[in-house]
């Protein structure tokens, strides 16, 4: 079977499925699981949904897939698949992944994972511009990815690697259909290309996105949008093409979003792009790992914000993490928030903290301190 071929074949196995109204993400859990139809309730009132005409995924409450592809740690493949099953029993119904995360390690493990579940109750999406070629023992050099490797890869931002890239993703998943596809780290952060990024972008804006456009209309995917680090390439993107829906990573947490707040949220709106917020906690920094984001070495200032966020916190006998995981979530613009973990109690402590109550005089107390913008959202009590 050719490639075009496995994709449709794939997309119209699933899509009367997937198109179904009225589906509760939370019908099929028993009624003492976390996310029982009260507690679905109190998450919609804190994080209320707009009805944007463009594809949105399932819940805002997210799973991220590094974590899973031995990012930064290498962890065992029961505990990850435990993990996975973990957050849907806690009610995640969004799911992240990519290539590039431990080189097709998460997107294996992510597939096992709901390899039992029903497609047409979870929104999953990977991403395209790394191709993975085998390479016996390929030492990483650019990533944070653990443990022995089998493949490299190489940059391919074509139309022809934007369908080749999916359909190996739907290999490596073992899964029928992908719903969202991100173009990965087309970017100026990103170490392999640095100041080259303008020509990958130019040939992805030549090739992948309206290749992805297509796959769109033809019922392939339901979104597709960027996945990166920085907010030049969510513009760039913006005014040469027509995404769905962006993953910001590193840009909007409680250290700092004043830059996708007031430059990229309201020319993302007139279009009804949304928003997935990856790194949510910083890559850990707010909730106790001695990191920033995904480097070693500290910004000046971030630690003596986390230590003013810390005594608010303190002050209101509310638990950071939670309170980091909601402001991410608060804007109608983002349509998912996907933290990453590795164990069953980190993806039910992650699912909890959606659904907990925190008094707005902790927001307010935040903005009087100028320690978040005075005019951003914040969830409500």
């Amino acid at each position: 079977m050719d490639r075009r071929k496995f994709l449709t074949q794939s997309s119209l196995l699933t899509a009367g499925l997937a198109t179904g109204a009225g589906f509760s993400a939370f019908a099929s859990l028993p009624k003492k699981e976390l996310q029982d139809a009260h507690e679905k309730t109190i998450l919609d009132d804190l994080f209320p949904q707009n009805a944007a005409n463009r594809f949105r995924p399932k819940t805002k409450n997210g799973f991220g897939g590094v974590a899973i592809g031995n990012g930064f740690n290498i962890n065992p493949n029961n505990e990850c698949l435990d993990t996975v099953e973990a957050a849907w029993n806690s009610g995640v119904r969004y799911y992240d992944t990519s290539p590039w995360y431990g080189l097709g390690l998460s997107e294996r493990r992510l597939g096992l994972g709901l390899k039992d579940k029903k497609r047409d109750e979870f929104t999953l999406s990977t991403k395209i511009g790394r191709l993975l070629v085998p390479h016996e023992d390929f030492k990483v050099t650019q990533g944070i990815w653990k443990g022995k490797f089998n493949d490299s890869y190489k940059y391919d931002y074509t139309a022809e690697g934007a369908r080749r890239s999916v359909e190996d993703s739907l290999q490596r998943l073992g899964l029928s259909s992908l719903d969202i596809v991100f173009i990965h780290d087309l970017s100026p952060d990103n170490g392999d290309m640095k100041e080259d990024w303008l020509k990958y972008f130019d040939i992805a804006a030549k090739g992948a996105m309206p290749e992805l456009t297509k796959m769109r209309e033809e019922g392939l995917i339901k979104g597709w949008g960027l996945g990166v680090n920085t907010i030049e390439p969510i513009l760039k993107t913006i005014e040469a093409a027509d995404p769905d829906i962006f993953l910001s990573a590193c840009q909007y947490n409680l250290i700092k979003h004043d830059d996708l707040f007031n430059k990229v949220f309201p020319v993302a709106a007139k279009r009804d792009i949304s928003f997935v917020i990856g790194s949510p906690l910083a890559a850990g920094f707010l909730a106790g790992k001695d990191r920033y984001l995904y480097k070693s070495d500290f910004p000046p200032g971030v630690k003596e914000k986390l230590a003013a966020l810390q005594k608010v916190a303190a002050k209101h006998k509310v638990d950071l993490r939670t309170a980091a995981l909601q402001f991410c979530a608060a804007p109608d613009i983002v349509s998912g928030v996907i933290p990453g973990s590795h164990t069953v109690q980190q993806s039910t402590e992650n699912s909890k903290s959606f659904a907990v109550k925190i008094p707005n005089d902790f927001w307010e107390d935040l903005k009087k301190q100028k320690l978040i913008l005075d005019g951003v959202t914040t969830p409500k009590s």
